[in-house]
Formats: structure tokens, C-alpha cells, sequence
């Protein structure tokens, strides 16, 4: 059966997104998780991953097409499947775009920092960054000599988006899955996301970290494209994600974790053979006995987009921080083979009868690295009070009005929470 491949929301004011390049043609075979295509948004440009494996079929965007979120882009099918474009489907092309009004207004060359007085687009800085190339050096194709992203692959031999797409098609040997979200130097940022989502939740506060770090995100056990040991205790996912970041040479990182991942995170951060450089704990889990159980049992026995909205709606108070395409994916990655059989043996592990079965209140007593713990104020699935008589050298932060995702609802203030701890580490 055809799987839609969706133009997702990567910013929760994001109400359409800005095609960029494919890295897969018309008719190609993709592998899932693989790049797929780039979104280009104000501050960031954004790697989307195929949903599932098979052929991309029926391509109806290109790049600089500026369509609604959760539109349909294509459709990856299965070697052999009949395939016929939906009637209703846009069709590639100048018909796709938007008006030239809009589109004029997308080509306005942005407003730079202090120092930095080369136009060029934002992708265009990102593989800059990535391949070393010196944006001053380039000739811009653009409007008044602003540099795009096609100019740079021209002046740089590093950047090889060949062999780049050829490393995202490479399977890793044993470990969870992962991502190198953002490349760059010195210690890397390793992301852990909470219970039922998966390393893709970070993307949307990514364009908004100024650090130039390398990031790298993981999927826990059982949890997107990750297996699931049977196991179901804290020290399980700890010691998967510990043998992950030996597997990838990190030896020395800064922590980011949210809820679960947050209890992974402050266990991770005491392993022997492994150095935390910051601890940055969003809505963790372990700090106090009680956890909305009902709205585990609800999220977890949802079996359509409409049930499974309204249990995700207690993630936050802005209904407008969770789009369509979030439950669409959430949906779809539960309906994989042993997915949602992982995540209740997990869920009954680690939260039986409402409760926290784990507690990593020691660990932070032992902490020996800077440390914020962020919670929202209207958090609804871990209370915010859980974080009282922690060490007075852990930072709290609790914002005003926003629920349990703070990263979704509060993402620029968490984004410069998450700075300043990567400063403070070192």
C-alpha cells in the first residue's frame, strides 16, 4: 500500500514550508529513515526522512514550492505495486508554487548578525558550515549576488552530497537508531526524547540552538526506528543508549533529555567510560513518585487520529504546538511491526498504576557538570513541583502556560537555556 510522504510541521508557528532539494529522483528506490528532501524555513533548513521503504513515486513538489503543512509531496510504494496518482493530488511544477507576490517575498535577502555581511540563503549557510566553504569567496547566483544553496556543492569539494546520501543509506551495525542532525565541531549535543516519540521531535528547536556543535539524536528502545530488547527498566535504556554513543566514538557529550529521555539522560550522565558535559533535563521523569497514568493508558490504546489527538492534547496548553502531521506520524510508527507492544511493556516497567517505578535523584546528587532542569508550569503529565529538593547548584526553570513539551511551546527560551549550558560545559 502506497505510504503519503507529507510536507511536515518542523516549527510550531509553521503554517507552510518552502520545498527544498530532493535527495531521492522520481522512481528511485528509498530506505526507510533515509534523507529524503529539505525543507527551508526562516532560520533553518530542515532533512525530512523517508517514512517507509520502497519507490518514490508521484512526485508533486519541487524545489521553492510553498505549500501548506501536511501536504501530500509524494508517495513512496512498494517495488512492483500499481501506483496511480490521485486526481486530487497538485501537480509539480509552476501550478504547485505560490504566487509570485509570496515567492518574491521568500527571495528577500535576510537580515544578517552583526559582521556578517555576505547575503546568502539560510540552507545555503548551513552546507556552507558543513563543507568548510567561506561564503565570502562565493559568487552568489541569486538576486543581488546572494548566495544559494546550488553554489555552494560548485566551490567546495568537501561537500559531497553523493556520499552523503550514501552514508544515510549505510545501516548501522547493532545499536538504536540514530541521526547526526547538525554537523560541526567539537563535543557533540545528544538528544533523547521522551516516552512514545521519537529523535525527530527535536527538530523543530534545532533551528534555534546557536551552538555550531554536532548533533546527535537517538531513538530509545522500542521507540521509533529502534529495536526493543524486552527489557522494560531504566538501566536497559541506559545501557543501549551508553553502547550507541561508544558505537559513534562519543565519549564526551551534552545531555539533552526530555521526560523519559530526561531519567536516561541523568543515569548517562554518571556511566563510567563517559563524560556529560552539561545536563540540560526537560519534564524529566525520576524525580517524584506520581506520573499521569491515565493519559499514558489513553495514548497508548488510541487507535485513530482523532482519539490520539485528544489524549496528545494534554502534551500542551497551545493547541497549535501539535499539527496534524504529528499524529499522522505518531499513528503511523505505533502501527509498525512490535512498536506499540514495546511501548506498553516499557510503559508498564517503568509506570505501573500511575507511578514512577525509578528514581535518578541520586544521580543528580552526584552530578559533577553544570545542569538546568526546565519544566512548563501547566505541565500535565509530570508536575513541576517533583524538581523541589533537588541540589541548589541544579538550575530550575519553570515557564508560565506551557504543559509538557517546552521545547515545542518555549523552544527559543529552551534553546538558549540549552546555549548557555553548552558554554558553561565547555
Amino acid at each position: 500500500m502506497a505510504v503519503e510522504v507529507i510536507l511536515p510541521r518542523v516549527d510550531m508557528d509553521m503554517a507552510t514550508g518552502k520545498m527544498g532539494r530532493w535527495f531521492v529522483a522520481e522512481g528511485e528506490r528509498v530506505a526507510k529513515g533515509q534523507l529524503l528532501f529539505e525543507i527551508e524555513t526562516d532560520k533553518a533548513a530542515m532533512d525530512i526522512d523517508a517514512p517507509a521503504a520502497g519507490l518514490l513515486r508521484g512526485v508533486c513538489a519541487q524545489a521553492g514550492d510553498i505549500l501548506p503543512v501536511g501536504s501530500v509531496v509524494g508517495w513512496i510504494v512498494a517495488p512492483g505495486e500499481v501506483f496511480v496518482v490521485p486526481v486530487s493530488a497538485p501537480q509539480a511544477g509552476p501550478t504547485a508554487r505560490a504566487s509570485p507576490a509570496a515567492a518574491a517575498s521568500q527571495d528577500e535577502p535576510t537580515r544578517e548578525a552583526p559582521g556578517e555581511g555576505v547575503r546568502a540563503t539560510p540552507m545555503a549557510r548551513r552546507l556552507a558550515r558543513e563543507c568548510g566553504a567561506v561564503l565570502s569567496e562565493i559568487v552568489g547566483s541569486g538576486p543581488n549576488g546572494r548566495v544559494q544553496a546550488r553554489d555552494i556543492p560548485a566551490r567546495s569539494g568537501a561537500f559531497d552530497l553523493q556520499a552523503r546520501q550514501r552514508r544515510a543509506e549505510t545501516p548501522r551495525q547493532g545499536g538504536l537508531h540514530r541521526l547526526w542532525l547538525r554537523q560541526g565541531e567539537g563535543a557533540p549535543l545528544v538528544f533523547l526524547h521522551g516516552f512514545g516519540a521519537d529523535l525527530n521531535g527535536w527538530r523543530p528547536l534545532l533551528g534555534h540552538i546557536r551552538s555550531r556543535r554536532p548533533v546527535l539524536a537517538l531513538d530509545l528502545p522500542g521507540h521509533g526506528q529502534s529495536p526493543h530488547s524486552g527489557e522494560a527498566d531504566l538501566e536497559s535504556l541506559v545501557e543501549a543508549s551508553a553502547a550507541t554513543l561508544a558505537q559513534e566514538q562519543v565519549s564526551a557529550a551534552h545531555l539533552v533529555g526530555h521526560s523519559l529521555g530526561g531519567a536516561v539522560a541523568s543515569a548517562l550522565a554518571e556511566r563510567r567510560g563517559f563524560r556529560a558535559l552539561s545536563l540540560a533535563l526537560i519534564a524529566p521523569a525520576g524525580l517524584g513518585p506520581a506520573i499521569n497514568g491515565a493519559f499514558l493508558a489513553g495514548f497508548l490504546q488510541a487507535g485513530d487520529e482523532a482519539s490520539l489527538a485528544l489524549w496528545m492534547r494534554l502534551l500542551v496548553t497551545d493547541a497549535a504546538a501539535l499539527g496534524p502531521a504529528l499524529v499522522k506520524t505518531t499513528l503511523r510508527q505505533r502501527a509498525e511491526a512490535g512498536v506499540a507492544d514495546a511501548q506498553r511493556q516499557i510503559a508498564q516497567g517503568l509506570f505501573p498504576e500511575s507511578a514512577q517505578a525509578f528514581s535518578v535523584r541520586e544521580s543528580l546528587a552526584r552530578l559533577q557538570c553544570p545542569a538546568k532542569i526546565i519544566f512548563g508550569g501547566r505541565d500535565a503529565i509530570i508536575a513541576p513541583d517533583h524538581a523541589a529538593g533537588l541540589p541548589g547548584l541544579i538550575a530550575q526553570h519553570v515557564f508560565a502556560g506551557v504543559g509538557h513539551l517546552p521545547h515545542l511551546e518555549a523552544r527559543r527560551e529552551v534553546a538558549r537555556l540549552i546555549d548557555e549550558l553548552v558554554a558553561a560545559g565547555g
